[in-house]
């Protein structure tokens, strides 16, 4: 999957459909399901003697959502967009916004070539 953690998303599908950009909190393990900040909000109810609440009640938390669901933010476009990987000349892996071709980060250093000996 081409999100990441920090990223700015738009929800595509669901209850939470929106048009205001929401950063990714944790993509999951198995790379399809992402934790947004504010999306899917549940409450778990927990006993006394809980870490996170010593005297029990509700805990308002996010639940993962699919993440066919969501689409990258480009803020050069002001729109949700899809991703690409692409080699710069320097030799860098980096995402880019397949719609108006800016680069978003560089993923990997350039590697060296191999010599033929």
């Amino acid at each position: 999957m081409k999100i990441k953690r920090g990223d700015m998303v738009l929800v595509t599908a669901g209850d939470d459909k929106s048009d205001v950009a929401k950063p990714v909190q944790q993509v999951l393990a198995s790379g399809q399901k992402v934790v947004i900040e504010g999306v899917n909000l549940v409450y778990k109810h927990v006993k006394r003697g809980h870490p996170k609440s010593p005297q029990g009640g509700r805990l308002r938390m996010e639940k993962p959502i699919q993440s066919s669901n969501i689409v990258f933010f480009c803020s050069q476009c002001n729109k949700g967009v899809k991703l690409g990987y692409r080699y710069n000349e320097n030799g860098e892996k980096e995402r880019f916004c397949r719609k108006c071709s800016t680069t978003v980060d560089v993923v990997s250093p350039a590697r060296e070539k191999y010599s033929s000996s």
